[in-house]
């Protein structure tokens, strides 16, 4: 079984900046994608960012320069820093990644719990 744990949501005023842990474990063997989603309020579930095993990252239009997604790979753990957050960027932030189980060899999508980013003044 594979998990995903996140770290560091919370309370950041406007223009703040806040930095998103999020470490994998269990039996895994190669872990492929790794990235951020969130959901707001009454919205549906949205890419943030996204990291494959290279250097390769995507962004959502509404991030570019403002948050940085980046990858530890001897830690199985995916990081995003976020800078000039605003009152939009208030939402649920769930970690997502692409594992080959070290057990069965098979692909699992993987999410973490999530964790709250309330951005207000």
């Amino acid at each position: 079984q594979v998990q995903l744990v996140e770290s560091g949501g919370g309370l950041v005023q406007p223009g703040g900046s806040l930095r998103l842990s999020c470490a994998a474990s269990g039996r895994i063997r190669r872990i492929n994608v790794m990235g951020w989603y969130r959901q707001a309020p009454g919205k549906q579930r949205e890419l943030v960012a996204r990291i494959p095993s290279g250097d390769t990252t995507n962004y959502a239009d509404s991030v570019k320069g403002r948050f940085t997604i980046s990858r530890d790979n001897a830690k199985n753990t995916v990081y995003l820093q976020m800078n000039s957050l605003k009152l939009e960027d208030t939402a649920v932030y769930y970690c997502n990644a692409g594992v080959i189980s070290a057990t069965t060899y098979t692909y699992l999508d993987v999410w973490g719990q999530g964790t709250l980013v309330t951005v207000s003044s």
